[in-house]
């Protein structure tokens, strides 16, 4: 099936995954939510192929294996003094989905425009995919090693297929960064999560807030925050510039 230019859908799969619940964190030890994050999966595909020329939007992802956790003993740094302490992590074991995203031009971002080349970007982001991403692939967190590979979204068979609605209550949704907003302000989203037959549909964040909140996606400001500075030709490569490469390295 053709998908649109701006779109990927891929396998990531991995031996263990912690998409942390932030409740957990207080007392220095982690659990994992049961189901990956809009954020973590978005940073997934920012791992695979970015610019600050647009921003990843995560339609959906299908979850494959059977959900389990194991418990791991870990020696975390100490915050105020040297030495380790140590913690307990709660993990996803053995995990496998299917993600199916697309990209949207940065419209914070005039001054990119003459880098909104959809084809070359397009062609670029399949290579990346194609050869496991241009960055390390984590799953959650740096010890989570993840893996991508092409895949067409529901050609696999998942453990939940048959069952038609699980309920995983109000979960951390994204943080909204400065470029996304227009203004330096680093605000968190949240939303209700529900799987139908293996499948979680993502509520997609607009980039204004007071529409999100409506959408169900209710936000917290977390601290101001400025936004990374790229500037094509100096600090940033064009897709012209990075698709020439391709070409000459096939």
């Amino acid at each position: 099936m053709s998908l649109p230019a701006n779109t990927m859908t891929f396998l990531l799969t991995g031996r263990n995954a912690l998409f942390t619940d932030p409740v957990t964190k207080i007392g220095g030890e982690k659990t994992t939510y049961h189901v990956p994050t809009y954020e973590a999966l978005k940073g997934v595909c920012r791992s695979i192929y970015w610019k600050p020329t647009f921003i990843w939007h995560i339609d959906k992802v299908r979850i494959l294996n059977p959900i389990r956790t194991e418990c791991k003993g870990v020696k975390p740094i100490k915050y105020h003094k040297s030495g380790n302490d140590l913690a307990y992590y709660t993990y996803l074991n053995d995990v496998a989905y299917e993600v199916s995203a697309h990209f949207e031009w940065n419209l914070n971002r005039p001054d990119l425009k003459a880098d909104r080349n959809l084809a070359k970007h397009s062609a670029i982001m399949q290579r990346a995919l194609e050869r496991g991403g241009r960055q390390d692939i984590f799953l959650g967190t740096r010890e989570c090693q993840g893996y991508v590979e092409p895949c067409e979204f529901g050609s696999h068979s998942g453990f939940y297929d048959d069952i038609d609605r699980v309920d995983f209550g109000l979960m951390f949704h994204s943080f909204a960064y400065p470029d996304e907003l227009g203004r330096d302000e680093l605000h968190s989203r949240f939303s209700r999560i529900t799987m139908q037959h293996g499948v979680i549909e993502f509520i997609q964040p607009t980039g204004d807030l007071d529409k999100d909140r409506a959408n169900g996606l209710p936000s917290r400001f977390v601290r101001e925050m400025t936004d990374g500075h790229f500037s094509l030709g100096e600090s940033l490569q064009s897709a012209d510039d990075l698709y020439r490469q391709l070409e000459i390295g096939a």
